[in-house]
């Protein structure tokens, strides 16, 4: 945008912007006076706000030193949006300003668009007319909001903001990598993939089939996912098992994309040296999600409601410390596992942290546990696969003995598994 002033006068450019943002957000304003048809509360629409910019803009370059007349003219706007403030709220009982927030920022475009940057004030325009039109979006937003949804939203930013920045960045225990700065640091990051995913699902994905439950649902947490779609489907047809087992496969595939998102964060060479393996796996275990998901056989469409989907916060405080104590826990196993038995007792450890949450062991070894980039690569890919299989029985187990899923679940996990093998396999051999 700057470039025009090589070409064209600067004031005529700065007229010509001013009056163009101005009247965008006018007609934004216009919009909502025709989505109100007959209301008389509003202060003006496209012209008068566009007046209002133009006005702004001749006041600013009139007088550009001591802004005497700019400031004039802003406090003249300011009683006329009041005495418009005092009739909206004395006669129509409204007592909303929001209009005349958006006069008083068009006012102010003038002296924005002439000092600073193009992207800065693009930026401010933009802000306008979105907040604008997503009033009604904010509306159903809270609607839908639990009550203590802004408590753990002051929970997430006190143990990432306040919590994590005080806490020191020395060892608690000589010669081991393990120190309250990097523990919580560990809880704060998958604290907030979990977070995140908990808003997706329920705010965006709200009204979203089994897939997409399955594909949100493995950002936060494969095993919790994989168990509730298992419980949910003793209650649905025969013919919807295909379509749970293929849920529960992306569950497993999105958890390879967490992984290595962690991976990323954590560690740049060992993600350089994994990355391959996991986005292979996680292009396999989507592509038999999606050959169960092509043997489910349609059903009628019912009236019936679905089963609302678990959307348990999984932002709590007891979860934090749970992980933060396993976190705890595998680095000292795993610093006297290297002593005692070497990389051979490592990978057996791999194995057996995949019977519980493996995230815990997985980012002990990325935070500096003194371990050859292969071996820690081996041992990610092992506690990974030996979690898939717990995962499928967790399955079974919650799906009922006489569940018709039971044998979506031996055909689709046992594929995966097998070809996961195949993969660390493959990789010992290089």
């Amino acid at each position: 945008m700057e470039k025009l002033y090589e070409y064209l006068p600067r004031e005529l450019v700065t007229f010509v912007l001013v009056t163009l943002f101005s009247l965008l957000i006018g007609l934004s304003q216009r919009k909502i006076s025709l989505k109100r048809e007959g209301e008389t509360t509003l202060f003006g629409t496209d012209r008068t706000f566009t007046f209002i910019g133009i006005l702004g803009y001749l006041l600013y370059i009139l007088d550009p030193v001591d802004y005497r007349l700019f400031m004039g003219g802003g406090a003249i706007l300011g009683l006329l949006l009041g005495l418009n403030y005092y009739v909206k709220q004395s006669q129509f009982h409204v007592f909303g300003v929001t209009t005349i927030i958006i006069a008083l920022i068009t006012y102010c475009i003038a002296p924005i668009v002439a000092t600073q940057p193009s992207w800065f004030y693009v930026m401010v325009v933009v802000t306008v007319l979105l907040f604008t039109e997503l009033k009604h979006t904010f509306t159903e937003l809270a609607q839908r909001m639990k009550n203590d949804e802004m408590i753990t939203l002051a929970k997430f930013l006190a143990i990432s903001g306040i919590i994590l920045p005080m806490l020191p960045n020395e060892n608690l225990i000589p010669d081991i990598n393990l120190t309250p700065y990097t523990v919580w640091l560990a809880t704060v990051v998958v604290s907030g993939i979990s977070y995140l995913s908990y808003l997706l699902r329920r705010y965006v994905f709200h009204e979203s089939g089994i897939l997409v439950s399955g594909i949100i649902g493995g950002l936060y947490s494969s095993t919790a996912t994989i168990s509730v779609l298992a419980r949910k489907s003793r209650k649905a047809p025969a013919q919807e098992a295909p379509e749970y087992a293929a849920a529960m496969l992306l569950a497993v595939s999105m958890m390879f994309l967490r992984f290595l998102i962690l991976i990323g964060i954590f560690s740049k060479a060992i993600l350089a040296e994994i990355y391959p393996y996991l986005l292979i796996m996680s292009f396999v275990t989507a592509g038999v999600a999606w050959y169960l998901h092509r043997k489910r056989k349609p059903i009628p469409v019912t009236g019936e409601e679905t089963e609302e989907e678990d959307s348990s916060n999984p932002l709590e405080f007891k979860v934090a410390l749970i992980f933060a104590v396993l976190f705890v826990i595998f680095t000292i196993v795993t610093h006297y596992t290297l002593i005692y038995t070497g990389t051979g007792g490592l990978n057996v450890l791999s194995f057996i942290a995949g019977l519980s949450d493996i995230t815990p062991f997985i980012l002990n070894l990325l935070q500096g546990s003194g371990v050859a980039v292969v071996v820690v690569t081996a041992c990610c890919m092992q506690a990974i696969v030996s979690n898939i299989a717990v995962n499928m029985c967790y399955a079974l187990f919650f799906a009922g003995g006489k569940s018709p899923l039971r044998q979506w679940v031996l055909r689709g996990f046992g594929g995966v598994i097998a070809v996961n093998v195949c993969m660390l396999l493959f990789f010992y051999l290089l």
